[in-house]
């Protein structure tokens, strides 16, 4: 699946902290009605690609530290490391049965090719402040 929960979850923590105010995890995930210890863990990858930081303690909280207009529905999907390729064939390295039986193109293959460059066209394309908000 493409918008995995966690992209899904990712996609709403973003919304929360859209304003650009330090946030704590509960009340993100009061706003955005969504399970605390599944935020914890997307909040850490998202801070490993950049889109956030969190400061821990008393004053903690998590901030929007991505440029929303800038970063696209793509980079999201990549940092929370979901598969959004059509088929299998499409991973990198993959050894095609097929392909070694046969000794020729797969037509199949070719055609999943087209169809993934062109989602991935679509999805770079595609802001998160467009998803978020709609402005196109």
């Amino acid at each position: 699946m493409l918008i995995t929960r966690e992209t899904d979850y990712a996609l709403r923590v973003l919304r929360a902290l859209s304003d650009g105010e330090q946030v704590t995890v509960g009340n993100v995930c009061k706003r955005e009605l969504l399970p605390q210890q599944f935020v914890y863990k997307i909040l850490k990858k998202m801070e490993q690609a950049g889109f956030v930081s969190i400061a821990r303690g008393v004053e903690g909280g998590c901030r929007l530290t991505a440029d929303l207009d800038e970063t696209s529905l793509y980079d999201l999907i990549e940092a929370m490391k979901a598969d959004r390729l059509v088929g299998a064939c499409m991973q990198p390295g993959f050894q095609c049965a097929w392909r070694k039986e046969n000794a020729s193109n797969c037509t199949v293959h070719g055609q999943l090719q087209q169809i993934q460059e062109i989602l991935d066209t679509e999805l770079r394309k595609r802001s998160l402040r467009q998803i978020l908000f709609g402005n196109d």
